[in-house]
Order: C-alpha cells, then sequence, then structure tokens
C-alpha cells in the first residue's frame, strides 16, 4: 500500500471531519476521509463535502455517536453531526453479485480499507486520508493516475460499468469537471458498454448530465457522450443533430450539433437550465430537415414548434420538475422569435421584455447567434430598450378589467376576452391617456365584437 505525507489548510469542515475520525479511532476502528474530498484536496480544490470510512459496523457507529441516523441501511451508512456539519459516515465493504446495473444482491462488511477500496468506481475516487497521521493511503494507483491526469476504474472497467451503469456517464463528468482524459481501456469499455446507460431511471440521467451542463467544460462532456455512445443511449434525440447540415449563409460553423457545442462553449456563466435550454433548442432540426427543388436551400420549418413538444417529451422522461420542463419549453419554442423582435409591435415587445423567461431567453438568443452568423443586432436593440426605459421590464397592471365591463352594464361572455387582451394592448403601446378614455374604447370595442358576433349567428 502506498502512502504519502499530506498537510492541507485547516477549515472548519475539515476539522469537523477530523473529530468524527478521532473518535472512531480511539474506539479501535481504522477510518478516515474518502474519496472526492480526498481528490479535491490533493488537487488544491476546496471540496463541496466529506465523506467518512470506517470499520466499525452501523451498531457501533450508533453506539459512539448516539445522535447519528442510518440512512442507507443496506450499505451501512449514517449520518454523523460534528458541530454546523453533517457527515456520511460509511461502514467498510465489500460488495459483489451485481444484478440490475445498479444494487448489489450481496454486501459484507470488511475490516480492511484497502478491501473497500477495490469495490469503487475511479482511481482517483479510491484515496483514504487520515487527518490524525496526515497520510494519504493508495492501493489502486489513484496517485498516479491524478498527476497523469488520467480517469481510470478501479479494476477491469467492464466489471465496474456493469456492477452500475450510472458510472459510465460519471466517468464523462469526472474527465470534464477535472479536464482529465479518460483512459484507453475505460473509454473502450464504456462504448461497449453504452447501450445499457438507456436502463438507467431518468432522474439519475438528469442529474448527471445538469451537472455536466453546469460544469467547467459542458461542451467537452457532451462531446465525450457523444464520442462513446453515451448520447445516443440517453438523449438519442440529441445524437441525432449531429450530421444534420444547415444552410452555410447563415451557419457556417457547420452541422447542428456542431453549432449546439459551440453555443454552449460559450457559455460565460454554466447553469443547469441554460444549459438544457442551450442542449435542445434545435432538437426539432433533424425532423423537420428540408431542401427547396429549385434554390437547394436547406430549411427546418417549424422546427421550434416540434422542438417544444419533443423537449417536452425528454424532460419528462428525465423527471424534472414541471416549473424547470416549463421554463425550457418555453425558451425552446420561443428562440426564433428573438430574430424579428425591431419589428415587433410596442405592446408584444413590452410582454417580451416583461416576461420572468426573459432573461434565460435572451441569453439562449446571444448564444445563438455568436455561435452562427455573429449578427447581434436584435440582442443590442433589446439591451438598448432595457437601458432606455427599464420600466419595461414590468408589466403595468390593465387600465381595464372584466369587472369594469360589468359595472358599465355588459354581460360576461366569450367577447370579454379577447376585448379585454387588445384594449391591454394598446394600453402598452401608450395609446390611452386616462382609465376612462381605455374604458370607453373597451366599451365601444366590445359593442362591436357582440354585433359581429349576433350577426354571425343570424
Amino acid at each position: 500500500m502506498e502512502h504519502i505525507s499530506a498537510e492541507f489548510r485547516s477549515t472548519p469542515m475539515l476539522e469537523a471531519a477530523a473529530s468524527v475520525v478521532k473518535t472512531l479511532c480511539e474506539a479501535g476502528f481504522e477510518s478516515g476521509l474518502v474519496g472526492g474530498c480526498v481528490r479535491d484536496l490533493l488537487l488544491g480544490r476546496t471540496p463541496a463535502d466529506c465523506d467518512i470510512v470506517t470499520t466499525a459496523h452501523p451498531e457501533r457507529i450508533a453506539r459512539l455517536f448516539p445522535d447519528s441516523r442510518l440512512v442507507g441501511a443496506s450499505f451501512g451508512v449514517s449520518l454523523v453531526r460534528a458541530g454546523e456539519f453533517e457527515f456520511e459516515v460509511a461502514s467498510a465493504r465489500e460488495e459483489r453479485f451485481y444484478l440490475d446495473g445498479r444494487h448489489p444482491e450481496e454486501v459484507r462488511y470488511t475490516e480492511d480499507l484497502a478491501v473497500d477500496m477495490r469495490r469503487r468506481d475511479f482511481t482517483i475516487n479510491a484515496l483514504w486520508f487520515d487527518p490524525l497521521e496526515k497520510l494519504v493511503y493508495d492501493t489502486v494507483g489513484g496517485l498516479a493516475d491524478l498527476d497523469r491526469g488520467v480517469i481510470r476504474t478501479v479494476g477491469n472497467p467492464e466489471e465496474r460499468f456493469g456492477e452500475d451503469f450510472l458510472r459510465m456517464l460519471r466517468a464523462v463528468r469526472f474527465a470534464s469537471r477535472l479536464r482529465f482524459e479518460l483512459a484507453p481501456g475505460t473509454e473502450r469499455a464504456i462504448t461497449a458498454l453504452a447501450p445499457r446507460a438507456a436502463l438507467l431511471a431518468g432522474e439519475r440521467i438528469r442529474a448527471e448530465i445538469s451537472s455536466m451542463l453546469a460544469g467547467p467544460d459542458p461542451a467537452r462532456a457532451m462531446r465525450l457522450l457523444q464520442r462513446t455512445g453515451l448520447m445516443a443511449a440517453v438523449l438519442p434525440e440529441v445524437a441525432a443533430m449531429a450530421g444534420v447540415e444547415q444552410p452555410p449563409e447563415f451557419h457556417p460553423e457547420g452541422d447542428v450539433f456542431v453549432h449546439t457545442m459551440l453555443m454552449l462553449e460559450h457559455m460565460a456563466y454554466p447553469d443547469p437550465l441554460l444549459g438544457w435550454s442551450v442542449l435542445l433548442h434545435d432538437i426539432g432540426k433533424p425532423r423537420t430537415f428540408s431542401v427547396e427543388e429549385e434554390s437547394g436551400r436547406i430549411r427546418f420549418f417549424g422546427h421550434e414548434a416540434l422542438g417544444a413538444e419533443m423537449a417536452a417529451e425528454i424532460l419528462d422522461r428525465l423527471h424534472f420538475s414541471c416549473a424547470d420542463r416549463d421554463r425550457v419549453v418555453q425558451a425552446v419554442r420561443n428562440h426564433m422569435r428573438f430574430a424579428f423582435v425591431t419589428e415587433m409591435k410596442s405592446a408584444k415587445l413590452r410582454r417580451l421584455l416583461a416576461d420572468p423567461n426573459f432573461p434565460l431567453e435572451l441569453e439562449l438568443h446571444r448564444l445563438d447567434c455568436i455561435a452562427c452568423h455573429g449578427i447581434m443586432d436584435g440582442f443590442v436593440f433589446l439591451l438598448d430598450e432595457l437601458r432606455r426605459a427599464p420600466e419595461q421590464a414590468v408589466l403595468p397592471d390593465p387600465l381595464v378589467m372584466g369587472r369594469d365591463l360589468v359595472a358599465a352594464g355588459r354581460r360576461p361572455g366569450r367577447c370579454f376576452r379577447p376585448v379585454l387582451d387588445a384594449i391591454y394592448d394598446r394600453q402598452l403601446a401608450g395609446e390611452f391617456g386616462s382609465r376612462e378614455e381605455a374604458l370607453a374604447s373597451a366599451l365601444s370595442l366590445l359593442d362591436a365584437e357582440e354585433r359581429r358576433a349576433g350577426g354571425e349567428n343570424s
């Protein structure tokens, strides 16, 4: 077993974790920090959390920490609080006989932390740190792989991925986040087993890809998914964008997949919802591709409407919340309207600027332009409008509402809604100087609508 001395900058979280390890060690159990936090510390990063591994069994952990909670009975994982922090403390175990690519049929505890390290996914995640002795232990070559910048499975890659298919997505996420390379054998195994990723639960796929899209290099992550065949397994609609040509006069950068990757590269502040909006905004293009016979021009008629339907299906499949799904679907449906903002009527423009989803859609539009023709006229126009009259970002209360029409002696009917919408549009356009003027116009328009409706029914 290789080990190296390591001194890490002390933080309240590390001190609290060390106190838990100390209690376990003083009770006679080998213990230490494990996994991602050790990896990040060695890379000079600040870990978001700390996990602890110990040879103590759950019942002994419960006696040592009376306030602890067993949260993973099948895996021997307890939550232990130390000061303001709470840590996952896992009993060292050996797993065998996976049946469904996720859950082990049999879990056995071990008194040897080296055995526990050998059941883990990747070598860089199979290091453990003794904060009392200030030593990092390595039994699987993780330290060397950290130095080389390589993502390699612990042991046989086919076996590791066969135990849990999600590990294939995790390999891509780590490679992207850390800017590491996949070891050749690890990538070959992913490519061979990629179709099995389609068996994963939607929420697990969503969590991994959302993390990639919010990471430091989302485009690289998506290209790795495409290269290994994982994209075809978990998001076949996105994989289908590769090779779909676009009109070169508007898209000199290349096909639909290339365009989408360039957008991801230009995300200034990676965000999951923006990332998903980018990834899916042209999802309808492969199915709407056509070429005009006379001109030879490539067309994608209605791709935004079809894309919105497809995006809704994909996001439902991945178990997105209704709120997040609706925001992304709206962005996909509306992304083409930004090309015509300079020609919008004032009322429609005000509705656009005041839409709660406007910031997301505006950034999607910016990225869309940057990644193709580079024409930013619409984007600049919208910024100028907001700068000129920032109050446009908030819609005013309607001057006329249904109750006002009723109070004026009109009976509610199907003409109310189109009349109120038309009057509100004129209000947004600044046509009325007072509520009374707006109401008079509404009553006049309502009379005309009712006469027209009566004529159609006679």
